[in-house]
Order: structure tokens, then C-alpha cells, then sequence
């Protein structure tokens, strides 16, 4: 971040059409199997709400699944439409070399089925000064039509780095790098990356990556969002009354910024735990278990989750 001044209010873009990318979940049954058929009605939910699928994200436990999955979630998610997005991860520890042989591995399994890659950070990415980390991201674009960049809070994971203001200017030189999510869950510095990107190329994508603050999009960030995935038919109702100008945006952005600070308090992966439990709620899933090594939360959870499910029909 730079020390500029600004009044966020010049930023709010009233009537904007959103881009909306929604994480979907990947459900599981209570042995412990995935719940394909749950998936791919949640994958097609989501195309008809009018949102792109996002798979392989974090709400498809990325770092807990093995290529045989990855690559039946893509084949599923191809089946159903060609407008999607999908998580490139790589997985090492603190000090590892950037692995830029299994990016290209990953992304070109997602691109073989039609997907725009969505580069995860990995410590070797993310290794070195500015310059280092810029050029990583481009030797990655280099091989994709088009990819999207990711920062990401290290409360969610280990290898989560937020860029200075200085690194995401030069993501903004990587043509192919078409938009970035930003997860710092602050405002400032994803007001701030605006700021530049409409200065320096405007038809760049911020995503919102904020569960806390999803009014980013007043702003003009779009979004690529885990909390979508509780309800992307609500989200769209949103979405389509901020382009109207209609006030309902409001009320609606309210009960949908509830149920992100429920679901998204620490331990902050237990989210995914509440996104199962709240589309069991609605009917949506049979089994409103999570991943067997995913963090859970408590029963008591179901009460709160139930209101809110009653309120937002």
C-alpha cells in the first residue's frame, strides 16, 4: 500500500453489472465419499442463479483432494457449463523452490476441460522480492490463454501472502493475468488496488475475495467468493438490484453479511462446515457433513443457521 489519500464514497459505482464467481462446495456423504450427484445440482444451481462456478477452490478442499477428484470435478463441471473457473494448487512447505513444472501440470488439466485457471499461492510462489514474484507470475502466464491471481489471508492458510501495492502494479503488466482475487478480508487494501487498476487498466478484474465485507462490490470489485455458495440464488438477487439501482440491494446485502460473519468466524476453514449444514437446511444436500480432516463446528450452530435460512426465503 502506498500512503495516497482517497474518499472511498468516490468509488462506489451505482448501476454496475456484477461479475459474480461463486466457490462451489464440494459436498461429502456421512461415509466419508463425495457426494457427486449433490455437486453437480449444486454446480448447475449455480449457472442458473446466473453465477460462474468456481471449483477446485477452497470450498472444494484444494489442498485435500487428489487429481482423480480434481479432475472428475472438472469433467463435471465442463458437463454442465463452459463459463467456469478452477483452482491451480500446488502444494510445499516453507523454503521449497517455485514449482513451476506442476503449475503448468495443474493449470493445463484445468484448461483441457475448458477452465480458466485460478493460480493458489504456494511458499515457493511466493518466495523472494517483488520483481521475483511478479516474474514467477509471468513465466505462469506465459503457458494459459488467460489466468487469474489469488492473494490470500494467511489466517486461511499457511502459504497465504498479501502483495504490496508494488506487486499487484505488476500483475497489472501480465496481459493474460486477467483478474486477481484479493482475501486480505480488510477494505483498505483492496480499495487501494482499485485505485490503481482504474488508473492503469481498467478492464482488470478485482474479486473480491472479502466473506466480511461483500459490499465490495458497491466499489467496483467483483467477486470470487466462498459465502456465495450458501445461497447463489440470493447473491444474484442482489447482484441484479445493484444494477437496477433498487434498494432491496441493501436488505438482501445485510442478511447475506450475517450469515458471512457466522460462517466465517474463527476457526475460519469451519466455514465450509456451515456452507454443508446451511444447503442441508435448504434442502439443497442430503448430508450436511464436511470433508473427514476439515474442521467442524458445533451442533448449537444449526438453530442460527435455520433462522437465517427462514429469513433469506
Amino acid at each position: 500500500m502506498d500512503d495516497r489519500s482517497f474518499d472511498p464514497v468516490s468509488l462506489i459505482r451505482p448501476r454496475r453489472a456484477i461479475r459474480g464467481i461463486s466457490a462451489v462446495l464440494l459436498p461429502f456423504q456421512s461415509n466419508g465419499d463425495v457426494d457427486w450427484a449433490g455437486f453437480t445440482a449444486h454446480v448447475q444451481r449455480t449457472v442458473t442463479a446466473g453465477l460462474a462456478p468456481a471449483v477446485n477452490m477452497d470450498t472444494g478442499y484444494a489442498h485435500l483432494i487428489d487429481d482423480a477428484t480434481r479432475i472428475r470435478v472438472l469433467e463435471l463441471t465442463r458437463a454442465v457449463t463452459d463459463d467456469f473457473v478452477a483452482g491451480a494448487f500446488v502444494g510445499d512447505a516453507p523454503g521449497a523452490a517455485f514449482n513451476a513444472d506442476e503449475y503448468s501440470r495443474q493449470m493445463e488439466m484445468i484448461q483441457t476441460h475448458g477452465g480458466v485457471p485460478v493460480i493458489f499461492q504456494s511458499f515457493g510462489l511466493t518466495t523472494g522480492g517483488d520483481a521475483t514474484i511478479v516474474a514467477n507470475y509471468t513465466t505462469l502466464a506465459e503457458g494459459a490463454d488467460a489466468i487469474i491471481g489469488f492473494e490470500l489471508n494467511d489466517m486461511i492458510a499457511p502459504f497465504g501472502k498479501i502483495y504490496s501495492l508494488e506487486v499487484f502494479r505488476g500483475l497489472l503488466g501480465i496481459k493474460r493475468l486477467i483478474g486477481s482475487k484479493h482475501s486480505s478480508f480488510k477494505r483498505e487494501p483492496e480499495w487501494q488496488r482499485l485505485l490503481l487498476r482504474d488508473e492503469v487498466r481498467p478492464e482488470f478484474r478485482v474479486f473480491t475475495g472479502n466473506d466480511l465485507a461483500i459490499d465490495m462490490v458497491m466499489y467496483g470489485s467483483d467477486y470470487l467468493l466462498g459465502l456465495s455458495t450458501f445461497a447463489p440464488d440470493v447473491f444474484a438477487q442482489r447482484d441484479a438490484a445493484w444494477a437496477a439501482g433498487d434498494p432491496a440491494f441493501y436488505e438482501l446485502n445485510d442478511w447475506l453479511q450475517y450469515l458471512g460473519f457466522f460462517a466465517f468466524r474463527p476457526p475460519v476453514p469451519a466455514y465450509k462446515h456451515s456452507a454443508a449444514m446451511f444447503l442441508k437446511r435448504r434442502g439443497w444436500l442430503d448430508c450436511g457433513d464436511t470433508h473427514p480432516d476439515s474442521p467442524i463446528r458445533p451442533e448449537s450452530d444449526h438453530e442460527i443457521l435455520q433462522q437465517i435460512v427462514e429469513q433469506l426465503k
